[in-house]
């Protein structure tokens, strides 16, 4: 038999049921939502902030005009060495287009920006065209008798 002292206690509690008459002690009349308006009936919009139209959320963001309203990010790829190694054979010109073949980009995706950094290890000569490139990687490529353009 178990014996209440060595039991675990438990953490959750049950929620309350508002509205179920004064009897329950959580709420009879109005059941904590206020007296009278849109917020007790349960019509209230998400954007509604009052009677101040003109400080509302909605007036404070900028105006999204044209086709395709849709907020530009701007997409980054980055590409160390250890992955140049397994992809290129030494000799072998990087470019976006070579680049976007072996890692599997799209080649419409042309307004990603690419960068090579130095994590990895480096060991073919590699000629480098229209990649942004690290100050490390840099140093790494030339040292091997790479090209950066």
């Amino acid at each position: 038999m178990e014996i209440l002292s060595q039991l675990s206690k438990s953490t959750t509690k049950t929620q309350k049921r508002v509205g179920r008459g004064y009897g329950s002690g959580v709420g009879g009349h109005t059941t904590g939502r206020g007296a009278k308006g849109d917020k007790v009936r349960g019509k209230t919009k998400i954007t509604f902030d009052g009677t101040k139209i003109k400080k509302g959320w909605i007036k404070r963001l900028p105006f999204l005009r044209g086709k395709h309203r849709t907020l530009k990010r701007s997409l980054s790829a980055v590409y160390n060495f250890d992955q140049l190694e397994k992809w290129f054979k030494s000799g072998d010109q990087v470019d976006f287009k070579s680049l976007a073949k072996k890692a599997g980009l799209s080649v419409h995706d042309l307004g990603i920006q690419v960068k090579i950094l130095s994590r990895g290890k480096l060991t073919k000569k590699l000629d480098i065209h229209g990649i942004a490139v690290s100050k490390k990687a840099q140093a790494q490529i030339t040292l091997l008798g790479g090209k950066i353009d």
